[in-house]
């Protein structure tokens, strides 16, 4: 059945609010962002909360789980070769904040990115867009503009939103695909240097940036 233009408003609307309240906390100075981000993260669960979907609906359930499975020995895979040739390339180097409570809290951060970008953004863009295929290729461009400037992390995961957003597309399930993103985060932390990624910052982090004091 076809959208009202009341609906497709609805979701453009919200499209805006939520990409600009994400993009707002990333270009804001380090010091608000403590406070920006937990609004962040209120407001975007609440408005995907707001239509009531199941937790199939979100990709948070059994449904496509097992299916999706082989996504993470696939990321491992991915993950060794690229520590290999990093290794003979000299670029290999140690995780900063190695410890439990970072990558721990990172791996989270990852299944909360992929919440958002399969449960937020882009049901409202297959809304409102002609067909699958542009619809994942915009949330694939979505997806990697919010992590400029940041220039090798922005190519990464404009192939990475476009891979997985087609992949949820497939399998209804982003348990594998947080992980499989939190995997291949921390080996993209280690493999390509500092001075080019900048500990994975974004936005006025990256900017900010100093190689002879690292980021906190």
């Amino acid at each position: 059945m076809p959208l009202s233009s009341a609906s497709r408003t609805r979701d453009f609307i919200e499209l805006l609010v939520g990409y600009g309240a994400i993009m707002g906390v990333i270009w804001s100075p380090e010091r608000w962002q403590p406070i920006l981000s937990p609004f962040v993260l209120v407001l975007t669960l609440g408005i995907i909360l707001a239509r009531r979907p199941s937790r199939d609906d979100l990709g948070l359930g059994w449904r496509g789980l097992i299916p999706s499975f082989w996504i993470l020995p696939a990321a491992v895979g991915l993950a060794a070769v690229s520590i290999l040739a990093a290794a003979r390339l000299g670029t290999l180097h140690p995780l900063y904040h190695a410890d439990f409570p970072h990558v721990a809290g990172y791996i989270l951060w990852t299944i909360y990115q992929q919440v958002l970008l399969q449960d937020y953004f882009m049901p409202r863009l297959l809304n409102l867009l002609p067909n699958q295929f542009d619809a994942t290729c915009l949330s694939g461009v979505l997806f990697a503009a919010a992590h400029m400037p940041n220039l090798v992390l922005t190519a990464a995961t404009l192939i990475w939103g476009i891979v997985s957003t087609a992949a949820f597309l497939r399998y209804r399930n982003l348990w594998m695909l947080g992980l499989a993103q939190g995997l291949l985060g921390l080996c993209f932390a280690i493999c390509v240097p500092d001075a080019l990624q900048h500990h994975l910052r974004v936005g006025l982090g990256y900017l900010h940036y100093q190689t002879a004091q690292p980021a906190r």
